[in-house]
């Protein structure tokens, strides 16, 4: 394994012209107001779990067309709130696995909501419990072109809209400050967090890992591992329509995403990533924020941890670490 993309000096400078619709934030704006009519509905329910240092409860909300979205939300057991929350989304296919399986964010005394992404979660873990019912024209095998003839049945149209109902449904939970709630994820979890980062304007923090959903265009030329790859494929079958692929990618591209967030960010980069090519983070995180910057003076902080001599994997437990005392940081908590 080897550096295959930019070196580190030209990705810090790596700010390329993405894409973006002229009707991207109109697009979403009535996406998410078709979602809002139909009653979040948020139900929950504790459930038994060998563990005894945290409660988890079994939360389920109505997300993209009133489907309903399965989560854990797992909290310390005995402490008082109101807690800040971590919303966590989850890597490609898979899914949320079984109730108290990932304890790291309630063990650093945080509320955490771990959503499973609908249709997903058959491919490593515990398995997701949360179906799509939305159908699809012809498609690769896989997630990535599912409903990707039109922007308004893409795949990931439904994903980001489930993404910020869970955001909206955690802030109803009990034991939960409203008022301090961060996104997390890792690989498609990450482009999901970036997503919601550019969707929901009052977040505390932002940490996308390795993520995956960003720069399009550049992937495809660049990368020849799944997820990308199943695009790559579509389209060598589907020659004619590469443009307009490319324009429902764009509503769904992370670089856009990012460009309008303003909460402080921690991203993750690894420098031999074959799946998530590091010139396609950098993308995203030299954009970040840059709607709210006034001229050299960036008025949103954003960090990245670099993994100098990874794949895929990323910083696994060295980052898991790493973000928690980032946003202990951010947050004043010792």
């Amino acid at each position: 394994m080897a550096l295959s993309d930019l070196s580190l000096d030209e990705l810090v400078r790596y700010r390329p012209s993405v894409r973006e619709p002229v009707d991207f934030d109109d697009f979403w704006s009535k996406t998410l107001a078709e979602a809002r009519t139909h009653d979040l509905d948020v139900e929950a329910a504790e459930v038994d779990t060998p563990y005894r240092t945290t409660t988890v409860r079994d939360v389920s909300f109505r997300g993209f067309g009133g489907d309903r979205v399965g989560a854990w939300f797992t909290v310390p057991r005995g402490v008082d709130g109101p807690l800040p929350a971590v919303v966590e989304f989850i890597g490609y296919n898979g899914g949320r696995d079984l109730p108290g399986e990932s304890l790291r964010w309630a063990s650093a005394g945080y509320a955490h909501l771990l959503v499973d992404t609908r249709g997903q979660g058959a491919r490593w873990g515990g398995g997701g419990r949360t179906g799509d019912p939305h159908g699809s024209g012809p498609s690769t095998p896989g997630f990535m072109t599912r409903g990707i003839e039109h922007p308004d049945t893409y795949f990931y149209r439904r994903v980001f809209t489930d993404a910020v109902r869970a955001v909206e449904a955690v802030r109803t939970l009990p034991g939960v400050d409203p008022a301090r709630v961060a996104v997390q994820g890792i690989s498609q979890g990450g482009g999901i967090t970036l997503a919601v980062a550019g969707l929901v304007p009052d977040l505390v923090a932002v940490m996308p890992d390795v993520p995956f959903l960003c720069h399009f265009a550049r992937a495809l030329d660049i990368c020849d591992k799944d997820p990308f790859a199943e695009i790559t494929r579509y389209l060598a079958v589907h020659r004619p329509r590469v443009d307009d692929v490319l324009h429902t990618l764009s509503y769904v591209d992370g670089v856009n995403f990012a460009k309008r967030a303003t909460a402080p960010s921690l991203f993750s980069v690894a420098l031999m990533d074959l799946v998530c090519p590091p010139s396609t983070v950098y993308a995203a995180y030299n954009h970040y924020g840059s709607n709210h910057y006034a001229g050299e003076r960036p008025d949103v902080r954003k960090d990245i941890e670099v993994y100098r001599f990874n794949d895929h994997e990323g910083g696994e437990s060295y980052q898991r670490q790493a973000q928690i005392r980032w946003l202990n940081g951010v947050l004043g908590r010792p």
